[in-house]
Protein backbone atom coordinates (compact mmCIF):
# COMPACT_ATOMS: atom_id res chain seq x y z
CA UNK A 1 0.00 0.00 0.00
CA UNK A 2 2.60 2.52 0.90
CA UNK A 3 4.68 2.36 -2.12
CA UNK A 4 1.72 2.11 -4.05
CA UNK A 5 1.05 6.05 -2.89
CA UNK A 6 4.74 6.56 -3.54
CA UNK A 7 7.02 8.16 -6.47
CA UNK A 8 8.67 5.89 -8.99
CA UNK A 9 11.57 8.35 -9.49
CA UNK A 10 12.51 12.03 -8.26
CA UNK A 11 13.84 15.02 -9.87
CA UNK A 12 15.79 17.81 -8.30
CA UNK A 13 16.70 21.46 -10.19
CA UNK A 14 13.92 22.60 -11.51
CA UNK A 15 15.15 25.18 -13.64
CA UNK A 16 14.09 25.27 -17.37
CA UNK A 17 15.71 21.31 -18.57
CA UNK A 18 15.09 19.99 -14.78
CA UNK A 19 11.10 21.04 -14.90
CA UNK A 20 10.83 20.03 -18.74
CA UNK A 21 11.82 16.86 -17.97
CA UNK A 22 10.02 16.38 -15.11
CA UNK A 23 6.62 17.08 -17.32
CA UNK A 24 8.24 14.61 -19.81
CA UNK A 25 8.75 11.57 -17.14
CA UNK A 26 5.02 12.42 -15.73
CA UNK A 27 3.36 12.55 -19.22
CA UNK A 28 4.40 8.90 -20.17
CA UNK A 29 2.84 8.02 -17.12
CA UNK A 30 5.82 7.44 -14.55
CA UNK A 31 4.94 9.38 -11.22
CA UNK A 32 7.41 11.92 -10.15
CA UNK A 33 8.24 13.32 -7.26
CA UNK A 34 10.14 17.34 -7.94
CA UNK A 35 12.19 19.17 -5.27
CA UNK A 36 13.97 22.31 -5.97
CA UNK A 37 15.84 24.56 -3.14
CA UNK A 38 14.16 27.69 -4.68
CA UNK A 39 10.42 26.49 -3.62
CA UNK A 40 8.88 28.54 -5.77
CA UNK A 41 10.11 26.80 -8.73
CA UNK A 42 7.70 23.09 -7.45
CA UNK A 43 5.13 25.77 -7.19
CA UNK A 44 5.55 26.25 -10.61
CA UNK A 45 6.24 22.81 -11.72
CA UNK A 46 2.91 21.64 -10.25
CA UNK A 47 0.88 24.42 -11.86
CA UNK A 48 2.52 23.54 -15.04
CA UNK A 49 1.63 19.87 -14.32
CA UNK A 50 -1.69 20.57 -13.64
CA UNK A 51 -2.20 22.53 -16.79
CA UNK A 52 -0.66 19.73 -18.83
CA UNK A 53 -3.15 17.46 -18.04
CA UNK A 54 -3.12 16.92 -14.38
CA UNK A 55 -0.01 14.98 -15.14
CA UNK A 56 1.07 12.48 -11.62
CA UNK A 57 3.87 15.04 -10.29
CA UNK A 58 4.54 15.20 -6.42
CA UNK A 59 6.14 18.77 -5.06
CA UNK A 60 8.29 18.10 -2.09
CA UNK A 61 9.94 20.85 -0.18
CA UNK A 62 12.60 19.43 1.54
CA UNK A 63 15.31 17.53 0.80
CA UNK A 64 13.99 14.51 3.32
CA UNK A 65 10.59 14.84 2.36
CA UNK A 66 11.70 14.58 -1.38
CA UNK A 67 13.67 11.29 -0.96
CA UNK A 68 11.62 9.49 1.70
CA UNK A 69 8.56 9.96 -1.65
CA UNK A 70 10.23 8.11 -3.92
CA UNK A 71 9.73 4.10 -4.26
CA UNK A 72 12.99 2.11 -3.51
CA UNK A 73 15.28 1.21 -5.03
CA UNK A 74 15.63 5.46 -5.17
CA UNK A 75 16.49 6.93 -8.63
CA UNK A 76 16.53 11.02 -8.05
CA UNK A 77 17.51 12.81 -10.77
CA UNK A 78 19.68 15.86 -10.61
CA UNK A 79 19.41 18.54 -13.29
CA UNK A 80 21.74 21.69 -11.34
CA UNK A 81 24.92 23.94 -12.69
CA UNK A 82 27.86 21.65 -12.58
CA UNK A 83 30.25 21.59 -10.24
CA UNK A 84 29.96 22.51 -6.37
CA UNK A 85 26.37 22.49 -7.04
CA UNK A 86 25.97 19.02 -7.53
CA UNK A 87 28.28 18.37 -4.78
CA UNK A 88 26.17 20.37 -2.70
CA UNK A 89 22.68 19.04 -3.97
CA UNK A 90 24.18 15.36 -3.36
CA UNK A 91 25.05 16.34 0.04
CA UNK A 92 21.85 17.17 0.85
CA UNK A 93 20.06 14.36 -0.53
CA UNK A 94 22.29 11.35 0.10
CA UNK A 95 22.08 11.80 3.97
CA UNK A 96 18.69 10.72 3.13
CA UNK A 97 19.47 7.88 0.76
CA UNK A 98 20.12 4.14 1.50
CA UNK A 99 22.64 1.64 -0.31
CA UNK A 100 20.99 0.44 -3.25
CA UNK A 101 19.29 4.25 -4.45
CA UNK A 102 20.74 5.93 -7.40
CA UNK A 103 21.83 9.39 -7.97
CA UNK A 104 21.37 9.96 -11.40
CA UNK A 105 23.82 14.06 -12.81
CA UNK A 106 21.68 14.97 -15.96
CA UNK A 107 23.72 18.28 -15.74
CA UNK A 108 27.29 19.24 -18.73
CA UNK A 109 29.48 17.95 -16.46
CA UNK A 110 32.85 17.67 -16.42
CA UNK A 111 33.77 13.11 -16.97
CA UNK A 112 36.15 13.34 -14.14
CA UNK A 113 34.16 15.01 -11.76
CA UNK A 114 31.37 12.05 -12.39
CA UNK A 115 34.21 9.76 -12.09
CA UNK A 116 35.19 11.17 -8.64
CA UNK A 117 31.22 10.89 -7.68
CA UNK A 118 31.13 7.21 -8.49
CA UNK A 119 33.64 6.54 -6.21
CA UNK A 120 32.02 8.59 -3.51
CA UNK A 121 28.90 7.34 -3.90
CA UNK A 122 29.94 3.47 -3.63
CA UNK A 123 31.70 4.38 -0.16
CA UNK A 124 27.69 4.87 0.24
CA UNK A 125 26.61 2.04 -1.02
CA UNK A 126 24.74 4.60 -3.53
CA UNK A 127 24.80 3.68 -7.55
CA UNK A 128 25.73 6.47 -9.78
CA UNK A 129 25.09 7.82 -13.59
CA UNK A 130 26.49 10.76 -15.47
CA UNK A 131 23.76 11.42 -18.09
CA UNK A 132 24.41 13.83 -21.09
CA UNK A 133 20.83 14.88 -21.62
CA UNK A 134 20.62 16.85 -25.56
CA UNK A 135 18.08 18.68 -26.98
CA UNK A 136 17.25 22.07 -25.01
CA UNK A 137 14.24 23.22 -23.60
CA UNK A 138 11.96 21.28 -26.40
CA UNK A 139 13.75 18.36 -26.27
CA UNK A 140 13.71 17.68 -22.56
CA UNK A 141 9.57 18.22 -22.60
CA UNK A 142 9.30 15.84 -25.87
CA UNK A 143 11.81 14.13 -26.16
CA UNK A 144 16.06 14.38 -25.47
CA UNK A 145 18.84 12.14 -26.81
CA UNK A 146 19.57 10.56 -23.32
CA UNK A 147 23.50 8.81 -22.50
CA UNK A 148 23.45 7.43 -19.33
CA UNK A 149 26.97 6.22 -18.50
CA UNK A 150 28.32 4.89 -14.98
CA UNK A 151 26.57 2.33 -12.86
CA UNK A 152 24.93 -0.68 -15.37
CA UNK A 153 22.51 -1.68 -12.30
CA UNK A 154 21.37 1.92 -11.94
CA UNK A 155 20.82 2.08 -15.44
CA UNK A 156 18.79 -0.93 -15.19
CA UNK A 157 16.57 0.80 -12.61
CA UNK A 158 15.68 3.42 -14.80
CA UNK A 159 15.83 2.09 -18.08
CA UNK A 160 12.20 1.35 -18.61
CA UNK A 161 11.37 5.17 -18.10
CA UNK A 162 14.42 6.20 -20.09
CA UNK A 163 13.05 4.50 -23.37
CA UNK A 164 9.68 6.07 -23.08
CA UNK A 165 11.11 9.52 -22.36
CA UNK A 166 14.22 9.78 -24.75
CA UNK A 167 12.65 10.75 -28.48
CA UNK A 168 11.78 7.84 -30.47
CA UNK A 169 13.33 6.91 -33.87
CA UNK A 170 12.53 4.25 -36.62
CA UNK A 171 15.33 2.06 -35.02
CA UNK A 172 14.42 2.81 -31.18
CA UNK A 173 14.79 5.40 -28.49
CA UNK A 174 17.54 7.52 -28.40
CA UNK A 175 19.02 6.06 -25.39
CA UNK A 176 21.46 3.78 -25.03
CA UNK A 177 23.74 2.51 -21.94
CA UNK A 178 26.96 3.96 -22.81
CA UNK A 179 29.61 2.70 -21.01
CA UNK A 180 31.62 2.87 -17.27
CA UNK A 181 32.54 5.71 -15.28
CA UNK A 182 32.03 9.11 -17.09
CA UNK A 183 31.52 7.89 -20.58
CA UNK A 184 28.16 9.63 -20.57
CA UNK A 185 29.55 12.56 -19.71
CA UNK A 186 31.93 12.53 -22.13
CA UNK A 187 29.83 11.13 -25.18
CA UNK A 188 27.44 14.60 -24.44
CA UNK A 189 30.69 16.68 -24.17
CA UNK A 190 32.36 15.45 -28.20
CA UNK A 191 28.31 15.92 -28.84
CA UNK A 192 28.70 19.55 -28.08
CA UNK A 193 31.89 19.79 -29.74
CA UNK A 194 30.21 18.40 -33.22
CA UNK A 195 27.82 20.93 -32.40
CA UNK A 196 29.99 23.93 -32.42
CA UNK A 197 31.58 23.12 -35.60
CA UNK A 198 28.09 22.37 -37.17
CA UNK A 199 26.87 25.60 -36.01
CA UNK A 200 30.12 27.53 -37.40
CA UNK A 201 29.66 25.68 -40.76
CA UNK A 202 26.67 26.73 -41.42
CA UNK A 203 27.01 30.55 -40.54
CA UNK A 204 30.30 30.59 -43.01
CA UNK A 205 27.80 29.34 -45.69
CA UNK A 206 25.54 31.69 -44.82
CA UNK A 207 28.06 34.39 -44.54
CA UNK A 208 29.12 33.09 -48.57
CA UNK A 209 25.65 33.67 -49.83
CA UNK A 210 24.68 36.38 -48.04
CA UNK A 211 27.97 39.07 -49.02
CA UNK A 212 29.07 37.27 -51.87
CA UNK A 213 25.77 35.62 -52.98
CA UNK A 214 23.94 39.04 -51.93
CA UNK A 215 21.17 36.52 -51.08
CA UNK A 216 18.30 38.62 -49.13
CA UNK A 217 17.02 36.90 -46.07
CA UNK A 218 14.04 36.09 -47.85
CA UNK A 219 15.96 34.27 -49.93
CA UNK A 220 18.16 32.46 -47.43
CA UNK A 221 15.46 31.16 -45.59
CA UNK A 222 14.28 29.28 -49.04
CA UNK A 223 17.73 28.03 -49.24
CA UNK A 224 17.94 26.62 -46.08
CA UNK A 225 14.02 25.30 -46.30
CA UNK A 226 14.82 23.45 -49.30
CA UNK A 227 18.61 21.98 -47.90
CA UNK A 228 16.76 20.30 -45.42
CA UNK A 229 14.75 18.41 -47.27
CA UNK A 230 17.80 16.63 -48.76
CA UNK A 231 21.30 15.46 -47.39
CA UNK A 232 21.71 18.09 -45.33
CA UNK A 233 18.77 17.81 -43.45
CA UNK A 234 19.09 18.20 -39.72
CA UNK A 235 17.54 20.24 -36.95
CA UNK A 236 19.94 23.05 -37.06
CA UNK A 237 19.77 23.62 -40.79
CA UNK A 238 15.88 23.76 -39.63
CA UNK A 239 15.77 26.07 -37.37
CA UNK A 240 18.20 28.33 -39.59
CA UNK A 241 15.58 28.81 -42.10
CA UNK A 242 13.15 29.64 -39.50
CA UNK A 243 15.35 32.47 -37.88
CA UNK A 244 16.13 34.59 -41.42
CA UNK A 245 11.98 34.96 -41.31
CA UNK A 246 11.91 36.32 -37.89
CA UNK A 247 10.79 40.50 -38.17
CA UNK A 248 12.29 42.74 -36.33
CA UNK A 249 9.54 44.04 -33.96
CA UNK A 250 11.31 47.33 -32.76
CA UNK A 251 11.76 48.33 -36.38
CA UNK A 252 12.54 47.54 -40.38
CA UNK A 253 13.45 44.00 -41.44
CA UNK A 254 14.43 40.71 -40.09
CA UNK A 255 15.84 40.48 -36.35
CA UNK A 256 19.20 38.37 -37.21
CA UNK A 257 20.40 41.08 -38.48
CA UNK A 258 19.95 43.33 -35.48
CA UNK A 259 21.88 40.64 -33.30
CA UNK A 260 25.05 41.56 -31.82
CA UNK A 261 27.87 39.49 -33.51
CA UNK A 262 29.76 38.26 -30.24
CA UNK A 263 29.04 34.46 -29.49
CA UNK A 264 28.15 32.71 -26.01
CA UNK A 265 29.33 29.63 -24.90
CA UNK A 266 29.29 27.28 -21.80
CA UNK A 267 32.32 25.56 -21.69
CA UNK A 268 31.84 21.93 -23.53
CA UNK A 269 33.54 23.10 -26.96
CA UNK A 270 36.58 23.79 -25.01
CA UNK A 271 36.43 20.62 -23.18
CA UNK A 272 36.52 18.75 -26.14
CA UNK A 273 39.55 20.57 -27.87
CA UNK A 274 41.38 20.14 -24.63
CA UNK A 275 40.41 16.79 -24.59
CA UNK A 276 41.43 16.10 -28.47
CA UNK A 277 44.83 17.59 -27.88
CA UNK A 278 45.92 15.39 -24.95
CA UNK A 279 44.80 12.37 -26.81
CA UNK A 280 46.85 13.40 -29.91
CA UNK A 281 43.42 13.70 -31.85
CA UNK A 282 43.39 15.85 -35.35
CA UNK A 283 40.02 18.34 -34.55
CA UNK A 284 40.54 21.05 -36.85
CA UNK A 285 36.95 21.89 -37.61
CA UNK A 286 35.87 22.01 -33.94
CA UNK A 287 39.24 23.88 -33.02
CA UNK A 288 37.91 26.31 -35.65
CA UNK A 289 35.10 26.81 -34.27
CA UNK A 290 36.04 27.34 -30.54
CA UNK A 291 38.82 30.12 -32.25
CA UNK A 292 35.67 32.04 -33.82
CA UNK A 293 33.94 32.02 -30.43
CA UNK A 294 36.91 33.54 -29.02
CA UNK A 295 37.27 36.56 -31.50
CA UNK A 296 33.69 36.85 -31.91
CA UNK A 297 34.04 38.34 -28.40
CA UNK A 298 36.62 40.71 -29.27
CA UNK A 299 33.90 43.18 -30.75
CA UNK A 300 35.59 46.21 -29.96
CA UNK A 301 38.83 45.08 -31.36
CA UNK A 302 37.22 43.97 -34.35
CA UNK A 303 35.97 47.57 -34.75
CA UNK A 304 39.04 48.95 -34.28
CA UNK A 305 41.09 46.97 -36.32
CA UNK A 306 38.54 47.15 -39.68
CA UNK A 307 38.95 51.04 -38.85
CA UNK A 308 42.83 50.95 -38.77
CA UNK A 309 43.30 48.48 -41.34
CA UNK A 310 40.83 50.36 -43.76
CA UNK A 311 43.23 53.36 -43.16
CA UNK A 312 46.27 51.34 -43.81
CA UNK A 313 44.97 51.27 -47.45
CA UNK A 314 42.75 47.79 -47.38
CA UNK A 315 40.02 47.71 -49.20
CA UNK A 316 36.75 45.43 -49.04
CA UNK A 317 37.19 43.25 -52.36
CA UNK A 318 33.36 41.24 -51.54
CA UNK A 319 32.09 43.63 -54.51
CA UNK A 320 34.46 42.11 -56.73
CA UNK A 321 34.40 39.00 -56.06
CA UNK A 322 30.99 39.01 -56.26
CA UNK A 323 30.58 40.57 -60.11
CA UNK A 324 30.16 37.50 -62.62
CA UNK A 325 28.78 34.89 -60.05
CA UNK A 326 25.95 32.55 -61.12
CA UNK A 327 24.03 32.51 -57.50
CA UNK A 328 22.45 29.13 -58.85
CA UNK A 329 25.81 27.34 -59.20
CA UNK A 330 26.97 29.12 -55.87
CA UNK A 331 24.44 28.21 -53.92
CA UNK A 332 24.68 24.34 -55.29
CA UNK A 333 28.68 25.27 -54.59
CA UNK A 334 28.13 26.12 -50.95
CA UNK A 335 25.66 22.95 -50.08
CA UNK A 336 27.90 20.26 -51.23
CA UNK A 337 31.19 22.28 -49.13
CA UNK A 338 28.79 22.58 -46.39
CA UNK A 339 27.88 18.71 -46.42
CA UNK A 340 32.11 17.86 -47.28
CA UNK A 341 32.74 19.88 -44.28
CA UNK A 342 30.31 18.30 -42.17
CA UNK A 343 31.63 15.18 -42.54
CA UNK A 344 34.92 15.46 -41.46
CA UNK A 345 33.57 17.54 -38.95
CA UNK A 346 31.86 13.99 -37.83
CA UNK A 347 34.84 12.29 -38.40
CA UNK A 348 37.00 14.04 -35.83
CA UNK A 349 34.37 13.73 -33.20
CA UNK A 350 34.09 10.30 -33.69
CA UNK A 351 37.74 9.47 -33.50
CA UNK A 352 37.87 11.50 -30.22
CA UNK A 353 35.57 9.40 -28.92
CA UNK A 354 37.62 6.34 -30.10
CA UNK A 355 40.74 7.32 -28.49
CA UNK A 356 39.22 7.61 -25.12
CA UNK A 357 36.96 5.00 -25.53
CA UNK A 358 40.77 2.62 -25.82
CA UNK A 359 42.24 4.89 -23.38
CA UNK A 360 39.62 4.37 -20.41
CA UNK A 361 38.46 0.74 -21.68
CA UNK A 362 34.76 2.01 -22.26
CA UNK A 363 34.26 -0.02 -25.20
CA UNK A 364 31.63 2.69 -27.13
CA UNK A 365 29.95 1.47 -29.60
CA UNK A 366 30.35 4.30 -32.08
CA UNK A 367 27.88 3.45 -34.78
CA UNK A 368 25.26 3.25 -31.45
CA UNK A 369 26.24 6.94 -30.64
CA UNK A 370 25.19 7.95 -34.02
CA UNK A 371 21.95 6.08 -33.79
CA UNK A 372 21.17 8.12 -30.18
CA UNK A 373 21.92 11.32 -31.57
CA UNK A 374 19.42 10.75 -34.85
CA UNK A 375 16.57 11.76 -32.92
CA UNK A 376 16.05 14.81 -29.77
CA UNK A 377 19.75 16.26 -29.92
CA UNK A 378 21.01 19.70 -31.52
CA UNK A 379 22.99 17.36 -34.05
CA UNK A 380 20.38 15.42 -35.18
CA UNK A 381 20.56 14.93 -38.61
CA UNK A 382 19.53 12.61 -41.80
CA UNK A 383 23.26 11.44 -42.37
CA UNK A 384 23.80 10.41 -38.64
CA UNK A 385 22.04 7.30 -39.93
CA UNK A 386 24.21 6.99 -42.50
CA UNK A 387 27.34 7.25 -39.88
CA UNK A 388 25.69 4.79 -37.83
CA UNK A 389 25.52 2.04 -41.01
CA UNK A 390 29.20 2.90 -41.80
CA UNK A 391 30.22 1.57 -38.02
CA UNK A 392 28.28 -1.15 -38.47
CA UNK A 393 29.77 -1.97 -41.73
CA UNK A 394 33.36 -1.84 -39.91
CA UNK A 395 33.35 -1.17 -36.44
CA UNK A 396 37.10 -0.61 -36.64
CA UNK A 397 36.84 2.05 -39.26
CA UNK A 398 39.70 4.68 -38.87
CA UNK A 399 37.95 7.24 -40.20
CA UNK A 400 34.38 8.16 -41.91
CA UNK A 401 36.75 9.57 -44.34
CA UNK A 402 37.57 6.26 -45.83
CA UNK A 403 33.97 4.75 -45.17
CA UNK A 404 33.31 3.84 -48.96
CA UNK A 405 30.52 5.93 -49.33
CA UNK A 406 31.45 8.75 -47.51
CA UNK A 407 34.62 8.84 -49.85
CA UNK A 408 32.80 8.92 -53.03
CA UNK A 409 30.54 11.99 -51.86
CA UNK A 410 33.59 13.56 -50.58
CA UNK A 411 35.51 13.31 -53.73
CA UNK A 412 32.24 14.18 -55.76
CA UNK A 413 31.82 17.47 -53.75
CA UNK A 414 35.63 18.40 -53.40
CA UNK A 415 35.46 20.69 -57.04
CA UNK A 416 32.60 22.45 -55.59
CA UNK A 417 34.29 22.62 -51.70
CA UNK A 418 37.46 24.13 -53.02
CA UNK A 419 35.27 26.89 -55.28
CA UNK A 420 33.61 27.94 -52.08
CA UNK A 421 36.91 28.20 -49.87
CA UNK A 422 38.69 30.00 -52.76
CA UNK A 423 36.11 32.36 -53.36
CA UNK A 424 35.58 33.19 -49.66
CA UNK A 425 39.59 33.69 -49.71
CA UNK A 426 39.49 36.13 -52.33
CA UNK A 427 36.40 38.25 -51.36
CA UNK A 428 38.00 38.50 -47.59
CA UNK A 429 35.48 36.41 -46.42
CA UNK A 430 36.61 33.79 -43.44
CA UNK A 431 35.80 30.72 -43.15
CA UNK A 432 37.79 29.07 -40.85
CA UNK A 433 35.00 26.02 -40.65
CA UNK A 434 35.57 24.85 -44.43
CA UNK A 435 39.14 25.55 -44.52
CA UNK A 436 39.84 23.34 -41.40
CA UNK A 437 37.66 20.60 -43.00
CA UNK A 438 39.79 20.70 -46.27
CA UNK A 439 42.68 20.77 -44.55
CA UNK A 440 42.39 17.78 -42.53
CA UNK A 441 40.73 16.00 -45.55
CA UNK A 442 43.79 17.19 -47.98
CA UNK A 443 46.07 16.52 -45.41
CA UNK A 444 44.43 12.55 -44.52
CA UNK A 445 44.26 11.64 -47.62
CA UNK A 446 47.83 12.61 -48.94
CA UNK A 447 50.14 9.66 -48.79
CA UNK A 448 53.41 11.55 -48.08
CA UNK A 449 53.18 15.00 -46.30
CA UNK A 450 56.54 17.24 -45.72
CA UNK A 451 56.88 15.99 -41.78
CA UNK A 452 60.20 14.84 -43.01
CA UNK A 453 61.39 18.16 -43.05
CA UNK A 454 59.78 18.61 -39.83
CA UNK A 455 61.57 15.58 -38.16
CA UNK A 456 64.69 16.69 -39.75
CA UNK A 457 64.44 19.91 -38.31
CA UNK A 458 63.59 18.33 -34.99
CA UNK A 459 66.93 16.10 -35.19
CA UNK A 460 69.24 19.27 -36.44
CA UNK A 461 68.23 21.21 -33.36
CA UNK A 462 67.70 18.93 -30.59
CA UNK A 463 69.26 15.79 -31.57
CA UNK A 464 65.35 14.07 -31.72
CA UNK A 465 66.64 11.53 -34.02
CA UNK A 466 64.13 10.16 -37.30
CA UNK A 467 63.18 7.35 -38.93
CA UNK A 468 64.07 6.12 -42.98
CA UNK A 469 61.79 5.32 -46.02
CA UNK A 470 64.55 2.58 -46.64
CA UNK A 471 65.49 1.00 -43.86
CA UNK A 472 64.58 0.24 -40.16
CA UNK A 473 66.03 2.05 -36.86
CA UNK A 474 66.58 5.33 -35.49
CA UNK A 475 68.87 8.16 -36.74
CA UNK A 476 70.65 11.29 -36.11
CA UNK A 477 72.35 13.14 -38.71
CA UNK A 478 74.84 15.77 -37.62
CA UNK A 479 73.22 18.29 -40.44
CA UNK A 480 75.04 21.55 -40.20
CA UNK A 481 78.41 20.16 -40.10
CA UNK A 482 77.35 18.23 -43.33
CA UNK A 483 75.79 21.08 -44.95
CA UNK A 484 78.76 23.33 -44.20
CA UNK A 485 81.55 20.73 -45.17
CA UNK A 486 83.93 22.71 -47.78
CA UNK A 487 82.55 25.81 -47.60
Amino acid sequence: MESAALSRIGLAGLAVMGQNLALNIADKGFPISVYNRTTSKVDETLDRASEEGKLPVSGQYSPRDFVLSIQRPRSVIILVKAGAPVDQTISALSEYMEPGDCIIDGGNEWYQNTERRIVEAEKKGLLYLGMGVSGGEEGARNGPSLMPGGSFQAYNNVKDILEKVAAQVEDGPCVTYIGEGGSGNFVKMVHNGIEYGDMQLISEAYDVLKNVGGLSNDELAEIFTEWNRGELESFLVEITSDIFRVKDEFGDGELVDKILDKTGMKGTGKWTVQQAAELSVAAPTIAASLDCRYLSGLKDERENAAKVLEEAGLKEDIGSASRGIDKKRLIDDVRQALYASKICSYAQGMNLLRAKSVEKEWGLNLGEMARIWKGGCIIRAVFLDRIKKAYQRNPNLASLVVDPDFAKEMVQRQAAWRRVVGLAISAGISTPGMCASLAYFDTYRRARLPANLVQAQRDLFGAHTYERTDRPGAYHTEWTKLARKGN
